[in-house]
């Protein structure tokens, strides 16, 4: 998980800072982002932002959350671990839990999926083994 963006709600323009931000961060944009039918999603700067930025969007259909199975299971094991178990006051407190949580997540537990590693680990071995070699 790159990034977690807080708030009580969330505009296109804000998505594309957040993708620009990501970009600047990790140096490259899916080239396919698969999401659900959330305004956000749909505003016309972040759809204009993503063609110009050559990233295709594919929405799921509209009340059929499996075919984001992955998202899901996240947003259901974030709301269970962070939001559930707490009564926020203020939205930085919100924002604090969920970086700390981000910081697990990534750096101390591993997935099942990522052969018991954790996201970093799998990201440094992927990168281990990569044969893509740069020419000078």
């Amino acid at each position: 998980m790159l990034h977690i963006e807080i708030d009580t709600s969330l505009t296109s323009a804000r998505l594309v800072r957040v993708f620009e931000q990501l970009r600047r961060d990790h140096g490259s944009l899916p080239q396919v982002l698969r999401t659900d039918n959330g305004l956000e999603f749909l505003g016309e700067a972040f759809v204009q932002w993503a063609k110009a930025n050559g990233m295709a969007l594919r929405y799921i259909q509209p009340g059929k959350p499996n075919p984001n199975a992955c998202i899901e299971r996240f947003n259901r094991t974030f709301g269970e671990e962070v939001l559930d178990p707490h009564l926020f006051l203020r939205l930085d407190d919100v924002r604090e839990a969920a970086h700390w949580w981000m910081i697990e997540y990534n750096e101390q537990r591993p997935h099942d999926a990522l052969g018991d590693l954790t996201p970093v680990e799998h990201r440094q071995q992927v990168a281990g083994s990569s044969t893509f070699e740069v020419s000078t």
